[in-house]
């Protein structure tokens, strides 16, 4: 007789994890830590224990030997849970392991594994051309859409598409999304755009009054409130260079 489901000592679900992008430009443990104590101000729960992955494209090359146990240490000190390394050259590999930690590949929280060498397959007559027809018209892209109000604590990701909520979004509430946000209503809370590294990523809301927002890991905080001149009204926040800027939508008002 079989058991059912509930009476196993285990289960075991598909399940989305969200992990901010630690994204390093120095390897040096002091210059890191000057660093997040400068972008959280101070704050002990800024990060809120969020998972972290560490992102090494841009030093891998000039720094191949890392304490990665230390690192993260630092990082735990921060409430930053490191978990995985992005962008580690193959000498990084064992010592990476080593300390715990996953490589990542960076694709979408998805780890690939290699396939077999693909045997090359007899070649086939060409088939005879069929006629010309129409292009097809390009498909439309996929986008998360939430029509009921976003409450305090709970967390809504939008993986690989955009995140339209039609209703407010509430203080201590968290949106995450790999493509754009759009909020057709008051956006309080934490709003995180581009979360698996798109730039481009933008967040719109028709009354913008955000506690964190950020777009492909880069933050901004409003502890002394949103700008009052554009949280009025409709405004987009965007990504230009390593800043975010605030602009309104219905003039070219920008903070």
């Amino acid at each position: 007789m079989s058991k059912s489901p509930t009476s196993l000592p285990v289960e075991i679900k598909i399940s989305t994890v969200v992990a901010i992008s630690t994204i390093l430009h120095s390897a040096d443990p002091l210059s890191i830590d000057a660093a997040l104590k400068q972008m959280t101000g101070g704050v002990s729960d800024f990060f809120e224990d969020e998972f972290a992955v560490i992102d090494v494209t841009a030093i891998a090359a000039a720094n191949p030997r890392i304490d990665w146990t230390a690192l993260a240490t630092l990082l735990k000190k921060y409430r930053l849970n490191a978990v995985a390394v992005r962008g580690a050259s193959a000498a990084m590999h064992d010592a990476i392991r080593a300390s715990g930690l996953f490589l990542d590949d960076g694709a979408s929280g998805e780890r690939v594994r290699e396939a077999a060498p693909l045997a090359t397959p007899a070649p086939t007559p060409a088939p005879t051309p069929a006629p010309t027809a129409a292009p097809a018209a390009p498909a439309a892209s996929a986008a998360m859409i939430v029509d009921t109000p976003v409450r305090a604590g709970q967390r809504i990701y939008a993986r690989g598409c955009d995140l339209i909520i039609t209703a407010v979004v509430n203080n201590g509430a968290e949106i995450i999304a790999d493509g754009s946000i759009h909020v057709y209503a008051p956006l309080h809370g934490r709003a995180l755009a581009g979360a698996s590294g798109n730039a481009g990523a933008r967040i719109f809301a028709l009354s913008m009054q955000p506690e964190l927002v950020s777009i492909a890991g880069v933050y901004r905080t409003f502890d002394e409130g949103f700008p009052a001149d554009l949280g009025k009204g409709p405004s987009q926040i965007r990504l230009t260079g390593d800043r975010l800027d605030i602009l309104s939508l219905s003039s070219a008002t920008r903070v």
